[in-house]
């Protein structure tokens, strides 16, 4: 898994804090049986929602990152998709000697939460990717832009489907101590995504406070974090579960990543009120 700064991966959370991963099976996947699909209840995004974050590297407004949602214009299987595009750019001084220019789509099915089509083309600090996933949830497979097959765990997660499908996740009954893990292809490696709730707190930001949920991932200590608490993630305590406020400690400065507009929500957001 390529171990670079990226701006996109903050508003993932941690889609590359560099748990232990692994590489999924090669498979024919016309062999493979079809398993069905499932259903799952989303009252935390809809078609039409925008949000816009500004990343800071230590008090350098470093870039700009934004996501947007809308209908799909295709169906998958005859099934119904929300297309959602996640863009990131560098900024200002940051932009002279760190030029990132980041482009990511997923095609999230609508019923189960689950992606069809996973598109990424980056450009970060003349590092280039260039990804196209295809999978079929119904056979628990992928297939990547050569058309090779692979196996993965059930209704996988690509690197921003994995955003939508965690704001979808129930916290009602999560206490301190609590992991949550979504399973991720990140660079073609399946990834367990682990995210420890630490209770309830208000996060303060530019646009105002918000109450939250305070999240910090489970990592390899030792690596770009040296403890857990190294990178905090806040979540709005409320029907949204939109990401708030990112904090990151890295081996070279500091990284923020907060709200800096929204549109379109499916719910009231969770805003203090002085």
């Amino acid at each position: 898994m390529k171990k670079q700064f990226i701006i996109m991966s903050m508003i993932f959370a941690v889609a590359e804090i560099f748990a232990q991963a692994t590489k999924p099976p090669r498979v024919k996947i016309e062999n493979l049986p079809n398993l069905g699909y499932r259903q799952m209840t989303n009252t935390a995004f809809r078609a039409g929602e925008s949000v816009q974050y500004r990343i800071h590297y230590g008090v350098v407004n470093a870039g700009l990152a934004t996501l947007s949602v809308e209908e799909s214009k295709y169906k998958f299987n005859g099934r119904e998709a929300y297309h959602v595009v996640g863009k990131g750019q560098s900024l200002g001084s940051f932009d002279w000697f760190f030029k990132v220019r980041d482009h990511f789509e997923t095609y999230i099915d609508k019923e189960g939460l689950f992606p069809h089509r996973f598109i990424r083309n980056c450009d970060e600090g003349g590092y280039k990717i260039n990804q196209d996933y295809t999978f079929h949830p119904e056979k628990r497979a992928y297939k990547d832009a050569k058309g090779n097959g692979y196996m993965t765990p059930d209704f996988v997660q690509d690197m921003l489907s994995s955003y939508y499908f965690a704001r979808c996740i129930d916290y009602s009954k999560a206490k301190p101590g609590d992991i949550f893990t979504i399973m991720t292809i990140v660079d073609d490696e399946v990834f367990p995504l682990k995210m420890k709730y630490m209770g309830k707190e208000q996060a303060k930001i530019d646009i105002g406070t918000f109450n939250c949920l305070k999240f910090v991932p489970v990592i390899q200590k030792g690596r770009i974090f040296k403890k857990e608490e190294d990178l905090c993630v806040w979540i709005s305590d409320d029907g949204n579960h939109l990401p708030i406020l990112v904090k990151a400690k890295i081996m070279v400065g500091s990284v923020k990543m907060e709200l800096h507009q929204y549109s379109g929500i499916s719910n009231s957001l969770a805003q203090v009120f002085q």
